[in-house]
C-alpha cells in the first residue's frame, strides 16, 4: 500500500484539530460541529469523532475517513443535538491508526457512564513514564494514545472539581497541548505554557461560544472571532457563564509553531493576529528581492506554494500562472506493484499544462524541501516535457530536525536538508537554482522571535532527553 501524503508526495504530515462549542440552552450542535470540523478538515483526514451534552449526557461518535463522510454514518441525528459539544479532525502523531485512539476519548463514572471527554491537539514528551506511574497506580489504558495519558489525569483527580484537575494535570505533562475537554456540566478549552499548537475562540448572536484550532472553523458556523486562548490559559464554560483562569504562572511564553503559517493552517485563517495568506506571500516577495531571477512564468506547487508564488509573481513582475493542475479527488493510497509505478503516482497528483511550460524558464515555489522526492520527480516531470530552465524556491528555512510537539515529520536521516547542502540538492533536484527562505526573513515577516523554528534549527522551546523521532 503507497501512501500518497507519505513517500511521493513528501510533507510534512498534518496534526489534528479541535473544535468545540457551548452553550447553556439546546443548539443545533450536529449541524455546527460538521460545519466547524469539516473546516478543519485539513488538519487530519484519517478519523475524526465528536461528544455532544445532551441532557447531562455525553454521547460519543467516531468514524475512520473524512468529516462529512462521518456524519453521514449517524442514523440518529437527535441524539447530537445538545447544548455543548467537542469534536477532533485526526492524523496520527503518536499513538497508532487503531481506531480505539480515535478521538473524543472519553472516561467513565463508576455506573458506567462517561463523565468526561476531551480532544487534544499536540504532542506530550513524557507521556511513557507518566503512563507508567497511572499503571503503577491501578489506572487501566485503553489505547496507546499520549491524549489519553492526559485523560486519566485529569480524571484521577476530578474530585477536586475540573479547575484543579487540569491545573493538577498541567503541572505534570509536558509538550505540546491545545485541548477541549467536556464534562457533564463545562466545556474546558487550555494550552500549554508555550502555546505550541493553535486554539482561539468567537461567539455567535445567540451568545454560543466556539472555539477551533484556526479561526477558519469559526467563519465555517458565522461566530465572531473574540481572541485566540493564551498561553498557559485555561478558560471554562458553564451555566454561570465564562470564567478565565491560569494555569501555568512562571513558565508562560509565547512559542507558536511557525510551521502553522508556512503549511499547516489555512490560508484565511489567522493565528495570533497574524494572517497566513499574507505571511506566505512575503514570503514569495522576499525570495525574490534576496535572489533576483529572469524567468518566463513563475508556478506554485498546489496548494500552500501557491500564495508565495503570487508573491514571487508581484515582486519580480514575472507572471504566475497556475498551470500545474490539482486532482482534488485523489485517495489517499493505491496499491502500487512495482518501483516504475510509483515514479507516476505524481503525475496523479499534479498534471502539468505542456503548452505552457515547453521552451519556458520556470520559477517553482513550494512551501518547504522535506524529503525532497517529490520535488525531484516534479523536476523530471518539467525537464521531459521541454521546460529551458527551471529555477526552485522553498517559502522557508530548510527543514533539518524533525518535530515531536503535534507535526509527524520524518525521523533526521530522512530530512534531505539534514545530509545535503545547498549545492548538494540543487544537483540532486536538477535545477538550474535553488534558494531558501533565511531565518531572518521568516522572523521578520512573522513579526519577531516568538516562535518555535524548531524543524529549522534545532532548537525547541521544550526539550526532551530523546526525541521521539529518533527513537
Amino acid at each position: 500500500m503507497l501512501d500518497l501524503f507519505d513517500d511521493p508526495l513528501d510533507k510534512m504530515e498534518e496534526e489534528c484539530g479541535v473544535f468545540g462549542m457551548y452553550n447553556p440552552n439546546a443548539i443545533d450542535t450536529f449541524s455546527l460541529m460538521e460545519f466547524g470540523m469539516f473546516a478543519l478538515q485539513h488538519r487530519g483526514q484519517e478519523a475524526c469523532g465528536l461528544t455532544v451534552l445532551k441532557n447531562q449526557r455525553l454521547n460519543t461518535f467516531k468514524h475512520e475517513g473524512l468529516v462529512l463522510d462521518a456524519f453521514k454514518a449517524i442514523s440518529d441525528i437527535s441524539v447530537f443535538q445538545g447544548n455543548a459539544a467537542i469534536g477532533h479532525t485526526r492524523y496520527t502523531t503518536i499513538g497508532d491508526s487503531r481506531t480505539l485512539n480515535f478521538q473524543p476519548l472519553y472516561a467513565l463514572n463508576y455506573l458506567g457512564e462517561p463523565f468526561l471527554a476531551i480532544a487534544h491537539n499536540g504532542n506530550l514528551i513524557n507521556d511513557k513514564g507518566l503512563r507508567i506511574d497511572l499503571d503503577r497506580a491501578g489506572i487501566n489504558f485503553m489505547t496507546t494514545s499520549d491524549t489519553e495519558v492526559i485523560l486519566r489525569l485529569i480524571q484521577k483527580h476530578f474530585s477536586l472539581g475540573i479547575e484543579k484537575a487540569v491545573k493538577k494535570t498541567t503541572k505534570l505533562i509536558k509538550g505540546a497541548y491545545s485541548i477541549l475537554a467536556l464534562t457533564q456540566n463545562e466545556l474546558i478549552a487550555f494550552r500549554d505554557p508555550n502555546g505550541i499548537r493553535p486554539l482561539c475562540f468567537g461567539k455567535l448572536e445567540d451568545n454560543t461560544y466556539v472555539f477551533s484550532s484556526e479561526t477558519c472553523g469559526l467563519d465555517a458556523v458565522g461566530a465572531q472571532y473574540e481572541r485566540d486562548v493564551k498561553p498557559g490559559e485555561m478558560i471554562i464554560i458553564d451555566k454561570k457563564g465564562i470564567r478565565y483562569s491560569n494555569i501555568h504562572t512562571n513558565d508562560v511564553r509565547k512559542r507558536i509553531c511557525a510551521f502553522e503559517y508556512i503549511y499547516f493552517a489555512r490560508p484565511d485563517s489567522r493565528i495570533e493576529h497574524v494572517d497566513v495568506y499574507d505571511v506566505r506571500i512575503k514570503s514569495g516577495k522576499k525570495l525574490y528581492q534576496r535572489n533576483p531571477i529572469e524567468a518566463d512564468v513563475v508556478i506554485g506547487i498546489p496548494d500552500s506554494g501557491i500564495p508565495a508564488a503570487i508573491g514571487f509573481s508581484e515582486a519580480s513582475k514575472i507572471p504566475f500562472q497556475p498551470i500545474l493542475v490539482k486532482n482534488r479527488y485523489m485517495s489517499r493510497s493505491f496499491i502500487i506493484p512495482n518501483q516504475g509505478m510509483r515514479e507516476r503516482v505524481v503525475n496523479l497528483k499534479f498534471n502539468p499544462i505542456l503548452s505552457k511550460i515547453k521552451n519556458k524558464k520556470i520559477v517553482i515555489l513550494d512551501d518547504s524541501i522535506v524529503r525532497g522526492t517529490t520535488s525531484k520527480r516534479l523536476v523530471k516531470i518539467l525537464r521531459d516535457i521541454g521546460a529551458k530552465k527551471i529555477h526552485f524556491r522553498s517559502a522557508c528555512p530548510p527543514v533539518v530536525s524533525p518535530c515531536f510537539l503535534g507535526i509527524d515529520t520524518p525521523n533526521k536521516a530522512e530530512l534531505i536538508s539534514s545530509k545535503m547542502n545547498k549545492q548538494e540538492l540543487k544537483d540532486f533536484l536538477n535545477v538550474d537554482s535553488l534558494d531558501f527562505l533565511n531565518m531572518e526573513d521568516l522572523i521578520d515577516i512573522l513579526g519577531g522571535k516568538e516562535y518555535c523554528f524548531g524543524c529549522f534549527t534545532g532548537s525547541y522551546p521544550v526539550k526532551p532527553t530523546i526525541l521521539k523521532q529518533e527513537q
